[in-house]
């Protein structure tokens, strides 16, 4: 394996072995603290233009399952890619053990071309990312003996959501269901980078999906509800999907967002949202329903955050994060409408929260009458 470095912008350098492309790459650094999943997350939208170091030990240990398709998407990925611009890592096990494993991570990994480091301190890394804040990082393959030179890159200046978001409308049936089946409600997926979980979430509980580009107006299309994806970056991109967004609440239509989604409702609402100093990334996040003691461990996956101080009268602010006290979720007092920071789609886990995808459809059932 050729050596490679990870640079990070204030300084740093951490080095290692490469492994899965050889290539060089530049990113935003950002630490994930769950055990498992990283097929997932590799795979998950959200993390696009990020370099992704995963703080558990040993990863690669069962391999990659096979790219087949369920219901006309990835069975087993959460998109049809690899999202990250790096994977760093501190022990990589070359040898993987799982039976439904068909290759290695570092041979997916070279298909994709993604770059990955092994043998770095990523509790060090770790812990000057939490000192520090994100920051910009690159990865650094050598080549005849020497290192390439290369630019920071930036992805929080570009429209991310964008460039993550389905390119057509699609349309999905539920799964087991006839295509005459009229009694299926429709909920419309708004597409920001939406994981295929979130479909799967959907399709498997018996509600029929439209799949919609994170820019397009779907208020005049016949609808029972509107679900909000995940997506990566800086939601005040997303302008668009905003205004789209207060059209289709007056139509008071059950509304649901999931991490990207809250925010964007919350925008839609009045409130601001602000980047966090390093995000919240792992399986392993506590929230709490204020004045209960409803708690809940959560996949979360995010950089930014909502201020709910700025939300209208007629809102309120729902989960709060047991770590750092930020806002995990939003409601309308009256109105069918609701969102949280968090994923109960959870691929891959916990899954705690899965209920709220029940809660969001019996809206939708009692609303359309189906």
């Amino acid at each position: 394996m050729s050596t490679a470095r990870l640079v990070l912008e204030d300084g740093s350098i951490f080095e290692g072995k490469s492994f899965g492309a050889e290539v060089s790459m530049a990113g935003e650094v950002v630490f994930n603290t769950a055990m498992t999943g990283y097929t997932e997350s590799l795979s998950d939208p959200s993390y696009a233009g990020q370099i992704l170091t995963m703080t558990w030990p040993l990863v690669g240990n069962y391999g990659v399952p096979p790219h087949t398709e369920k219901d006309g998407f990835s069975e087993f990925f959460e998109s049809n890619r690899i999202w990250v611009k790096g994977l760093v890592v501190s022990e990589y096990s070359e040898y993987y053990s799982h039976w439904h494993a068909v290759e290695s991570l570092s041979d997916w990994l070279k298909r994709e071309g993604i770059p990955a480091i092994s043998g770095v301190d990523t509790r060090a890394l770790t812990k000057r990312l939490r000192e520090k804040g994100t920051m910009l990082g690159k990865l650094l393959v050598e080549c005849e003996a020497k290192f390439p030179d290369m630019d920071f890159y930036d992805p929080g200046r570009e429209n991310l959501i964008a460039q993550c978001s389905c390119s057509e409308v699609s349309e999905f049936l539920p799964s087991g269901k006839p295509a005459a089946n009229a009694s299926a409600p429709r909920v419309v997926l708004v597409d920001c980078g939406a994981k295929n979980n979130i479909l799967r979430s959907l399709l498997n509980r018996g509600a029929g999906v439209i799949r919609v580009p994170w820019n397009y107006d779907y208020t005049g299309l016949d609808f029972d509800g509107v679900m909000l994806s995940n997506g990566p970056g800086d939601p005040s991109h997303a302008g668009e999907t905003v205004e789209i967004l207060k059209k289709a609440l007056e139509r008071n239509k059950p509304i649901f967002g999931i991490c990207m989604g809250n925010q964007l409702l919350a925008r839609a609402a009045g409130a601001e949202t602000f980047r966090l100093r390093y995000g919240h990334r792992g399986h392993n996040q506590p929230v709490i329903f204020p004045g209960t003691h409803q708690t809940w461990i959560t996949s979360q996956n995010h950089g930014y955050a909502v201020d709910p101080l700025r939300l209208h009268d007629a809102w309120e602010a729902t989960y709060v994060n047991l770590n750092d006290g930020t806002c995990e979720g939003i409601r309308h007092r009256t109105k069918p409408f609701f969102s949280v920071q968090f994923h109960p789609e959870a691929c891959g886990g916990p899954k705690d929260s899965g209920v709220l995808f029940d809660r969001f459809l019996e809206m939708v059932r009692d609303g359309s009458g189906t």
